[in-house]
Parts: structure tokens; sequence; C-alpha cells
């Protein structure tokens, strides 16, 4: 045990309840904005707390090595390369937003279902 910080090394919570690639999709759409939209703002979008989402991109900008104003792009990747990962992201989160869509119409549905079973 470290005398000097005794929870160095010790983990400390619980698992996030949210995915990896939930959380670092939600960190490059905060990115996405460049500064102009808040993290309440993004994390409304996403369904989460402002501040679950600040941590977030704290956590990934220091992994990264960013520094906090920095939204500079990764030294070593062409601009073509970058539109080839972003292009295939936004088809993913596309296809993600139509499943939602559709989970979402199937609750909605069940929901006016048992409503109405409810009432009779």
């Amino acid at each position: 045990m470290d005398l000097v910080d005794p929870r160095k090394g010790v983990l400390v919570g619980r698992k996030s309840p949210y995915p990896e690639e939930f959380r670092n999709d939600a960190v490059s759409l905060y990115h996405a904005g460049g500064g102009r939209r808040t993290y309440a703002a993004v994390a409304a979008d996403i369904g989460v707390t402002g501040e679950t989402l600040r941590s977030w991109v704290r956590q990934a900008d220091g992994q990264d090595g960013r520094a906090e104003g920095s939204r500079s792009e990764p030294s070593g990747v062409s601009r073509d390369e970058e539109l080839a990962r972003l292009r295939a992201e936004n088809g993913r989160l596309r296809k993600a937003g139509r499943e939602w869509e559709l989970e979402r119409e199937i609750l909605r549905r069940a929901a006016q279902y048992f409503a109405a079973e409810m009432r009779a």
C-alpha cells in the first residue's frame, strides 16, 4: 500500500453501464461539435448527464495525450484516411439510429396496446 496515495492502483466505483463503443461515440460526437456545443447539449441528445460526458471526454483526451482545448487531428493520419473513417462511422451511426427508431416504434406500439388493455 502506498502511504502517499493509498488509493493508487485501486479501482474505485463500479463498472460503467455504458459499453465502451458508446462512450467512444459520445466523445467523438462532442469533439465533432468543435466546441460549439456544451457537454449538457450533447449529453441530452444521447441520454446521459453532462457530467458523465465531461468525464468521458477528459478521460479520452488524457489517453490520447490531448490538451483540454486542443482539437487537432492526430498526427500520422492522412486527410483521406480520416475522411474514410468518418464516413464509416457516419454510416454506422445512421444504422444505429434506424435501429433505435425501430425499437422506439415497437415500444410505442406496445405502450399503446397495454394502455388499451388497461382501459378495457
